[in-house]
């Protein structure tokens, strides 16, 4: 499977912040923090986390400024927001996910009301690691089972090639550079050569198209790979 989501936890109350880091890596996911909203926005584009758990109140830059900017860059817009505020008011809600926030949730709140909102967004944009089925045109891939077939015929991937093959049908049409392949598919802390991408892309591509199908993967010159 491919690695856990990654949460980011933007909080400027230290301990906010570390009971929000606790409860949420205690779900299993990977959690980093910002102390504020300019190292918020730089941990999103550096270290690119699957969700950002977002408070609105924070010193110079605010939370709804940190969504703005991560909503209006077309390559971050689809990374789902959860805003914490004290602003219980509907206009400040209203305010909040016209930002472009995917949920808000008003303090005080409860942590477990927190993770299931967490794991809604993440069933949305991570379905692989929630165990969720993934389906793109005759291609299944039941993540329970862990089994892949295209058609009606089961595929034997290599632990590798599942794990790109999940990666890329959670975003069909998405084109992934080989640095983001690497850090999705092998983790952050292993360092592999960027032309073992290439490899394995194409023992993926020789397996689906081994019953004679079309190759479902597409090369982007001087970006990387998508599906479809």
């Amino acid at each position: 499977m491919s690695r856990e989501p990654v949460v980011l936890v933007v909080e400027d109350d230290p301990a906010q912040r570390e009971v929000l880091a606790y409860n949420i890596q205690a779900e299993g996911y990977q959690v980093l923090t910002a102390e504020n909203g300019d190292e918020a926005l730089l941990s999103v584009r550096e270290e690119q986390p699957d969700l950002v758990v977002l408070d609105w109140m924070l010193p110079n830059v605010s939370g709804i400024e940190v969504c703005r900017q991560i909503k209006k860059d077309v390559s971050l817009a689809k990374l789902p927001v959860i805003m914490l505020s004290a602003r219980s008011e509907e206009d400040d809600r209203v305010r909040g996910l016209e930002t472009g926030a995917d949920d808000y949730v008003v303090k005080p709140y409860s942590v477990a009301e927190l993770l299931a909102r967490i794991r809604t967004q993440l069933r949305r944009t991570r379905p692989a690691a929630m165990g969720e089925r993934l389906e793109f045109d005759d291609i299944i891939v039941d993540i329970e089972e862990h089994r892949v077939t295209r058609g009606e015929t089961p595929l034997k991937l290599g632990p590798t090639e599942y794990r790109l093959l999940t990666t890329f049908m959670e975003r069909p049409g998405r084109v992934w550079s080989r640095e983001q392949l690497l850090d999705r598919v092998w983790g952050r802390d292993i360092y592999v050569d960027t032309r073992t991408v290439d490899v394995h892309v194409g023992r993926l591509r020789k397996v689906l198209t081994s019953q004679g199908g079309e190759d479902p993967l597409r090369t982007v010159r001087g970006a990387g790979y998508a599906l479809g």
